[in-house]
């Protein structure tokens, strides 16, 4: 098979999740699981011992339908609201041989092709590195990864399959040495923000507070990792 052509670098291409499948996706699974509850309440009262027996209780004593169908249309619009969330959130790759545009909660980081020396999949997330270390951006991404790789290859940009810096993070703990100064600080204030989902924007800012000092951030679970921005 022969090689794709290169697109001609005023040539832009869009990638971008689907809103209705996401929202979809999640109505289904809320549906899904309003279904099930009934079910599994009635399965916690036939234990020994059961947790939230009384919650239990007071659900199965609804008679069916009214019970099942009650279920369903909580979880159904559950889902509804968390489908709508998920697709605010989700992020769009716009790409060409002289920009990369990342646009996600109606913000658009953009950057010229020079400025990006590789860009790869760490875990869910995208990321993008500038030639000199310092990381651009770090975004959440449902993307299919081998589309993105290959739309960002064929638009001229470097590809790598994981973290060409990885060797260079070193675990954080509190009072790690080596740190520039007020970065431990924002470093505990990230872990304990990182403790509580509606903290997630908080982590974010402070993630960009510590690339102001000279330090890359990474997660691995509850862990957090650092490296010195620039690499010589």
């Amino acid at each position: 098979m022969g090689k794709r052509p290169v697109p001609p670098p005023e040539e832009s291409t869009e990638l971008a999740e689907s809103a209705w499948g996401i929202v979809l996706f999640c109505v289904g699974c809320g549906a899904a699981a309003g279904a099930l509850l009934p079910l599994l309440a009635r399965l916690l009262l036939k234990l020994p011992w059961a947790p939230l027996e009384g919650p239990a209780e007071l659900l199965t004593s609804i008679p069916e339908p009214a019970l099942t169908l009650g279920t369903v249309a909580v979880g159904t619009l559950g889902g509804l609201l968390l489908g709508l969330a998920a697709a605010h959130d989700a992020l769009s790759v716009r790409v060409s041989g002289t920009h990369l545009a990342l646009t996600i909660r109606d913000a658009t980081q953009e950057f010229t092709r020079k400025e990006i020396g590789v860009l790869f999949r760490d875990g869910k997330e995208l990321v993008a590195v500038a030639p000199d270390g310092m990381e651009l951006a770090r975004e959440h991404c449902g993307l299919p990864w081998p589309r993105l790789a290959d739309t960002l290859t064929e638009h001229g940009y470097r590809w790598a399959e994981e973290d060409p810096y990885r060797a260079q993070f070193r675990r954080w703990v509190p009072g790690t040495p080596g740190l520039p100064e007020g970065a431990d600080a924002l470093l505990r204030a990230r872990a304990e923000a990182r403790k509580s989902d509606d903290d997630a924007e908080d982590a974010r800012e402070l993630r960009r507070e510590l690339l102001r000092l000279g330090v890359v951030v990474r997660d691995e679970e509850k862990r957090q990792y650092w490296r010195p921005a620039r690499q010589d």
